[in-house]
């Protein structure tokens, strides 16, 4: 997502945040496909609108994720939703297991039950500092396999903005084109020859660049899968 798009979507959770509902009915429904793949995912299995009670938790679980979501935290949005709706649909998960157990307990045992349940913003916390640490592992092995680790990219970052940009946009044309891609992913090389010719960029530069530019296009081809790297690298 780039700044423009982000700033909007702040925009409109504060307004949200506000008493905009009609604002929030048209997110809900832009949001309707993210809600389905998470709740299917935890459920493991395809899901039903209007027919699988875990969709409309999914659903609720979303409505107050945007009502609560805080960008001060500097945690993006969709991670955020999305450790609060499996969050909820564990609570439901456990609920229906230990529904026979609660009615038969007395008010106060029930209260300790839901107070545990609700407090999650701890969990919430935990598991966003795991799915961070699983996006850097998955990323090590990914890059491990151009023998690239994380100290060489301290190392090999450019330090000029106008380097960073050109070796950058190497990066995003080398993503989106398979047939170079399949290059990389199968030699394990940079295609020197088809991006000079493509980025109109020195093969010098390229060669230099090499593992700056291998481990951008390596993020931004699995952008779905790094939600928290994605959006705290600057792609600009």
């Amino acid at each position: 997502m780039d700044s423009i798009a982000h700033q909007s979507l702040l925009d409109s959770i504060k307004k949200i945040q506000n008493g905009d509902q009609n604002l929030l009915e048209k997110l809900i429904e832009d949001y309707r496909p993210f809600i389905m793949k998470t709740v299917a995912q935890f459920c493991k299995r395809m899901l039903v609108w209007g027919h699988d009670d875990e969709l409309s938790i999914g659903l609720i679980a979303f409505d107050s994720a945007v009502n609560t979501y805080d960008p001060d935290k500097k945690i993006p949005f969709q991670s955020y939703c999305r450790v609060v709706i499996v969050n909820r649909l564990k609570d439901y998960a456990r609920t229906q297991v230990k529904y026979e157990n609660l009615i038969h307990l007395g008010d106060e045992d029930i209260n300790t039950y839901f107070e545990g349940q609700f407090a999650h913003e701890d969990y919430v916390n935990k598991a966003i500092e795991a799915e961070r640490r699983e996006e850097m592992e998955h990323l090590e092995n990914l890059l491990s396999e151009y023998s690239i680790g994380f100290e060489d990219l301290v190392d090999v970052s450019p330090k000029h903005r106008d380097s960073r940009q050109t070796l950058l946009e190497v990066a995003r044309k080398l993503a989106q084109d398979e047939e170079l891609w399949n290059i990389l992913k199968s030699k394990k090389q940079l295609p020197l020859n088809e991006l000079e010719k493509l980025c109109g960029v020195k093969r010098k530069t390229l060669e230099r660049g090499r593992k700056f530019i291998i481990a951008s296009a390596v993020l931004m081809y699995n952008i779905d899968k790094f939600v928290y790297l994605g959006s705290y690298i600057n792609f600009s």
